[in-house]
């Protein structure tokens, strides 16, 4: 299949391209700077690389017309200029007004769960993406995932930096709030699995591990796999935008990306059941796997 994959500079982009290319799939990834990226260990002749930025609807004219399927894998939340639920609404409308007028089947959009009434700012926006896109000449794929486990997920980064730099963690009492971790491999396995199927077309599906934990279980069991003894201790008093500081001075991440994950942290993240992994045959990797894959960058 030809296959336009957006949002290419990603960390699930990174991780989808090659099982795309293993596939025997035509590739064409989006990029909006050409000069800030590298694909040159891909020597696949199966793979094109093209400048758009969906910000900019004059600029999609370089994606072909004979696409068969699309992956929507942007976002904008770590953003430091702008409104990000605006810049994300824009960029989801040009999307779908653009491959609208291509050959494209099916589009797979990656989300994040949604089960909540009061929404994170995060959450809101990525439901708002998909309302976008739906109700459109293609048909609609939508994963939705919480915590994604893998070396390079911004999430799982700014774990092992609060694991490795505090053995000692005085934490905001949102680390009570629980969770369904995934692991990066699963995930590719689900956004592989989908394409073409039938079964999913306009369908949604959340997309989780077998564990349901919290995150201060989820900490302290990084730390057990990592050989390392930690202590912590909740403070009900910490702000969320304290905690945002914390999560900002401590680790390596923004300050927009730590607002917008601590606002969104506050909220369960928990899997609606489906059937979609007994559909497509697979086998969901429990957390303690998935975090051995991940220090192993597997």
């Amino acid at each position: 299949m030809k296959i336009l994959l957006t949002g290419s500079s990603g960390y699930v982009a990174q991780k989808l391209l090659p099982s795309l290319l293993d596939g025997g799939h035509q590739v064409i990834c989006c990029v909006r700077d050409l000069k800030k990226v590298n694909f040159k260990q891909y020597q696949n002749s199966n793979l094109s690389i093209i400048e758009v930025d969906f910000l900019d609807k004059n600029s999609l004219s370089k994606i072909p017309k004979d696409i068969d399927v699309a992956y929507y894998l942007i976002h904008s939340m770590s953003t430091k200029k702008g409104n990000f639920e605006n810049m994300e609404e824009v960029c989801a409308t040009n999307f779908k007004n653009h491959i609208n007028q291509t050959s494209a089947k099916q589009v797979i959009y990656l989300s994040g769960i949604v089960n909540s009434g009061k929404l994170s700012k995060h959450l809101s926006s990525r439901k708002n993406v998909e309302l976008i896109l739906s109700n459109s000449k293609f048909a609609l794929t939508t994963l939705k995932a919480g915590i994604i486990i893998g070396s390079g997920s911004s999430s799982f980064e700014i774990m092992r930096d609060l694991v490795y730099k505090l053995p000692f963690m005085i934490a905001p009492k949102w680390l009570k709030t629980k969770c369904q971790p995934i692991s990066i491999n699963n995930v590719i396995e689900f956004l592989i699995g989908v394409i073409g199927q039938n079964e999913t077309y306009n369908n949604s599906y959340d997309i989780g591990g077998p564990d349901i934990l919290t995150y201060k279980e989820m900490l302290l069991g990084l730390a057990d796999a990592s050989n390392l003894k930690i202590r912590i201790v909740l403070l009900p008093i910490m702000t969320p935008r304290l905690s945002s500081y914390w999560l900002y001075f401590i680790t390596s991440t923004s300050f927009p990306l730590a607002k917008n994950l601590v606002n969104s942290m506050k909220i369960e993240v928990i899997c609606k059941e489906n059937n979609l992994a007994k559909m497509l045959d697979i086998k969901l990797i429990d957390y303690k796997t998935a975090l051995k894959l991940a220090l192993s960058n597997q």
